[in-house]
């Protein structure tokens, strides 16, 4: 029965996680944070622009939380909105601009090559854009951009790699973009540092006695 119960949670943070992206593309969403509490359930949103979450005068955040209580049937949620610090290191909202950009009519070249400068100009160790779908024609392929160094498996691959999938809905049809990302604090558990330790001269002085 506890299995249940844990599945049932999972397909509803999915479920509202999924309408938060379709709700808030302006607001530069990356993604939320559920916590149960006494008094109900804390929802936390992480997005670019905290103002476009909460509206004017609070009607966004008031009719979202309406709707995740009513349709999701999440108990007594509580949105609290939090704005990320460095847009251009998250791999949502980067992802979510990548997704817009396409959906307005730039060219993927361009737009994954913009993003992946504007990653490692705030000093990311590494980026990847992959990008796939209907590009250019009837046939489907796979483009994928990188620069600097990535973890691609292993533990250190889902625990310190941010990586996030955003589709555009283009008139060929849907392109995924997934857009990994480094970020620059983390130490990777293979990586060493090689510190200067100071050394230490002994000077000797040798007295000379006249007799």
């Amino acid at each position: 029965m506890i299995e249940r119960t844990f599945i049932k949670e999972n397909v509803m943070e999915t479920l509202v996680d999924e309408y938060l992206k379709n709700k808030l593309p302006r607001a530069g969403y990356s993604h939320m944070d559920v916590k149960k509490t006494p008094i109900g359930t804390r929802i936390t949103v992480f997005a670019e622009k905290p103002g476009f979450v909460i509206g004017r005068k609070g009607k966004m955040v008031k009719e979202l939380t309406e709707t995740i209580a009513t349709k999701y049937g999440v108990n007594k949620p509580q949105i609290e909105v939090k704005q990320i610090e460095s847009p251009d290191l998250d791999a949502g909202v980067v992802a979510q601009k990548i997704a817009s950009s396409l959906e307005r009519g730039m060219h993927f070249r361009r737009v994954a090559h913009s993003a992946i400068r504007r990653v490692m100009a705030q000093g990311a160790k590494g980026v990847v854009v992959i990008v796939s779908g209907k590009l250019t024609g009837e046939r489907s392929r796979t483009e994928k951009y990188m620069e600097g160094y990535m973890k691609h498996c292993g533990e250190p691959s889902e625990e310190l790699v941010d990586q996030c999938h955003k589709i555009a809905k283009l008139k060929l049809g849907v392109v995924g973009v997934t857009v990994k990302i480094m970020p620059p604090e983390i130490t990777l558990p293979d990586e060493i540092v090689i510190k200067d330790v100071p050394s230490k001269t002994t000077v000797e002085t040798v007295e000379t006695v006249e007799e």
